[in-house]
């Protein structure tokens, strides 16, 4: 799609009645627009691109990039070691800063501010919760490239469930296609991250438990926060100790990805209820859906 015509997509929609299913997103108003959904994916692409940006580049978003939205607390250099890690890091780095850029071109005057994200601390608070227990050392995703793709984990997945779930909301089909295409990338993102992290599952660490074991906790909290008890499954790890198979690709019994709802995704990134800003959002987000 075009930026001249998404502008003018977005003038129009901002008119557009409610969408089918306008009960189960979290808002203000009785009304979301494609333009509102739009927002709601920008909040996370901030939020990955500020992540990945700090990680690769040791320097945050733009002011032009964020809208003028606020500095991200706990931003840093990942300390890469491995060459291949640092590579493929850089290439999604980059295409996660041009989604924020794609998504602000296209949204134009729409487009809220990137809001605060905590891409610190978030991370011990996350690893801690889902293996219950506090970790010593504090678990961070800029020690070294396995811990930055546990980090890169906590993400990725999230977003293809999250635009997945989306793609049905949308009124335009150019906007669809659009959202459809971010998906994809999002996946061959979580593809890859998923694949290191199985090349490397049986590797302990210093928390006395391997690779495999950390990122099955992780699966499962999601699974938990979103509101879903851990038998009732949209969320996998990359080990099946029951069968000691790795799993690639976390998918119904129909090989079809999962999907979220905004609610059960902010229930994730808030590291608790989507009623209640926190986590890797100390303010909530920007737009209707927060």
């Amino acid at each position: 799609m075009k930026v001249a015509c998404a502008l003018a997509l977005v003038a129009l929609l901002a008119f557009a009645a409610p969408i089918a299913n306008a009960r189960s997103l979290k808002q203000d108003s009785s009304s979301i627009t494609d333009a509102d959904i739009l927002n709601f994916a920008l909040n996370l692409e901030c939020l990955e691109a500020q992540f990945y940006s700090c990680a690769v580049y040791g320097q945050p978003l733009s002011a032009e990039l964020t809208g003028n939205g606020p500095a991200p607390i706990g931003c840093q250099s990942a300390n890469f070691t491995n060459d291949d890690i640092y590579s493929i890091a850089m290439d999604v780095a980059n295409n996660e800063i041009a989604h924020v850029n794609y998504l602000r071109t296209a949204l134009g005057n729409y487009s809220v501010q990137c809001p605060l994200v905590n891409i610190g601390s978030a991370f011990s608070d996350a690893a801690n919760a889902v293996l219950n227990t506090t970790l010593s050392p504090s678990f961070s995703p800029y020690v070294n490239d396995l811990y930055f793709l546990h980090g890169a984990f906590i993400f990725e997945d999230v977003g293809v469930t999250a635009y997945k779930g989306a793609l049905t909301s949308f009124q335009s089909k150019d906007i669809m296609l659009a959202a459809a295409g971010i998906l994809a990338v999002e996946a061959y993102h979580s593809g890859y991250i998923r694949t290191a992290l199985i090349e490397n599952g049986d590797v302990m660490t210093p928390y006395g438990v391997n690779v495999s074991t950390i990122v099955n906790a992780i699966a499962a909290g999601r699974d938990m926060l979103d509101n879903k008890t851990v038998n009732t499954v949209d969320d996998e790890g990359i080990y099946n100790a029951n069968t000691g198979d790795y799993i690639l690709t976390p998918v119904d019994g129909n090989a079809v990805a999962y999907s979220r709802t905004p609610a059960q995704v902010l229930d994730i990134v808030y590291l608790g209820s989507a009623s209640t800003p926190g986590g890797f959002y100390p303010n909530g987000l920007n737009g209707k859906i927060h």
